[in-house]
């Protein structure tokens, strides 16, 4: 039976989530009546609650702890990720308002709807229950889908948003039936307690339980949009509006990254050299799968999708080399990649307007002529995604594969070297059509928008900051852990 809340002490470490899920219901009574013209109220309402409960966190505002009866933790890996989601998230708000407006498709929804997102992505990485594992994840992925379709009177965006809803709903129901497995074979749906008798289960009862770890991990594989997992990400990437494929690219990598923590090392933790051969595996496959369709893409936005996947691999480099230190480089890829995706679809909103969308790799031909500082910053992003030093991409991929050389995983590391060079190919090529190709067809224009290119330029530039100040990320990733 769960214990009552007496005081406001027994629910203190759900502070940050009770600002956001307040905040979301505030604004969706208060889109009631606002105007159409005054709805940058209810934006700029939404990054306001993003930013405060980040920094809610930052003071340490209700402490850690474990509260509802075990089904939600707060520790410092929570805390490091939900910050780094809060911004982004934040981030993507800021990038989503001249881009929506300009096309007639914000809707008062738009932020509520992020800010439900946020709340499932904030419950995912204080998941210490299968309960609120699943709570959180479904949360955030109805978010997502409607987000995606946010243009209903696009077909492409309504197409992309059924397969990531079809697809969407068979992964969840994967993992769903995975996790009735486990309950089965150890009667319960706290991943403590999981883990205390997969230590101990023999015969069939291991066998149940195994099984139900495949189930786990394909339906976080999906979520993370791994080889051979990922069929559902070019299309929602290509089909959403530009900003919600920003939101959808990079916050929620961080969420899933918390849940694979959570289910794999505090869950079936036992079972780690069978799962980890599982990661090792997918990230195999997702480098080579990552990596060869993205250099036959000519839309960005696809080819970023399927950088994606490769990525998705190097992170799962670090899961796979296991224990604290592959922890912690797994959590600092998917912090260095939430940034780097952010900047990226970044640049196709400040170089898109209504009826150029600006995601053909062609049309960033001759870029440098027009405008030399948006041609520098698309450099850094792509140099960054390459994994250039001294950029935040480099020492991300460098942290993962020493991870993976650590969990005795040498010939993963090789396939990850091998591909981080094959990768190099299609962001450099980016940068030859800027700088090296005349314009072809209609001219690319940077948006004049002065708040926008603010934030583009610190998005960017933080790649370039903390590729050069990046050990104290990584040696906060690394006490999250300790």
């Amino acid at each position: 039976m769960t214990p009552p809340v007496r005081t406001l002490a027994d629910i203190a470490p759900l502070a940050p989530e009770l600002v956001v899920v307040i905040g979301a219901f505030a604004l969706l009574m208060l889109d009631l009546f606002i105007g159409e013209r005054r709805r940058v109220v209810t934006h700029g309402l939404a990054v306001a609650v993003l930013l405060a409960a980040a920094a809610m966190i930052v003071a340490g505002v209700g402490g850690h702890g474990m509260v509802l009866a075990d089904m939600f933790v707060r520790d410092t890996v929570a805390d490091v990720l939900k910050v780094i989601i809060l911004v982004i998230t934040a981030a993507s708000l800021g990038y989503a308002w001249p881009f929506m407006q300009e096309r007639g498709l914000y809707k008062g929804e738009l932020p509520v709807l992020v800010l439900f997102a946020t709340l499932g992505m904030m419950l995912l990485v204080s998941a210490p229950n299968l309960t609120t594992v699943y709570v959180g994840l479904e949360l955030l992925a109805l978010c997502q889908y409607a987000l995606v379709a946010i243009d209903r009177d696009n077909p492409v965006a309504s197409e992309a948003a059924m397969k990531y809803f079809v697809l969407g709903s068979l992964a969840s129901g994967l993992l769903l039936f995975g996790m009735s497995l486990v309950y089965g074979a150890t009667g319960s749906l706290d991943l403590s307690a999981i883990s205390s008798a997969a230590a101990t289960v023999e015969g069939g009862t291991r066998t149940l339980l195994l099984t139900g770890t495949v189930f786990l991990v394909v339906g976080i594989c999906f979520k993370f949009g791994a080889a051979p997992f990922h069929m559902w990400l070019p299309d929602a990437y290509h089909g959403a509006p530009t900003p919600m494929t920003l939101f959808i690219g990079s916050a929620p990598k961080l969420a899933v990254f918390g849940m694979a923590y959570r289910l794999l090392e505090s869950g079936v933790g036992p079972l780690q050299d069978q799962w980890q051969l599982m990661l090792a595996l997918i990230a195999a496959l997702s480098l080579v799968v990552g990596n060869v369709f993205a250099i036959a893409q000519t839309n960005l936005k696809r080819m970023l999708a399927y950088s994606t996947v490769s990525h998705v691999g190097f992170l799962l480099l670090g899961l796979a080399g296991g224990g604290a230190e592959g922890y912690a480089a797994a959590m600092f890829y998917a912090i260095s990649y939430a940034v780097m995706a952010a900047a990226g679809f970044g640049a196709i909103v400040l170089l898109s307007r209504r009826g150029f969308e600006a995601d053909r790799i062609d049309d960033f031909k001759g870029l440098n002529a027009r405008s030399p500082w948006m041609a520098a910053m698309v450099l850094v992003i792509m140099a960054s995604l390459a994994g250039v030093p001294p950029f935040l991409g480099f020492w991300a991929k460098l942290v993962v594969l020493r991870a993976a050389i650590g969990g005795d995983m040498l010939w993963l590391a090789i396939v990850g070297i091998v591909f981080a060079v094959v990768g190099a190919f299609y962001y450099l090529r980016v940068i030859k059509v800027m700088y090296f190709d005349e314009p072809a067809g209609e001219a690319i224009e940077v948006r004049d928008n002065g708040p926008l290119k603010v934030l583009f330029s610190a998005n960017a530039l933080a790649l370039l900051v903390l590729g050069i100040a990046w050990n104290p990320i990584m040696a906060l990733c690394q006490a999250a852990f300790a």
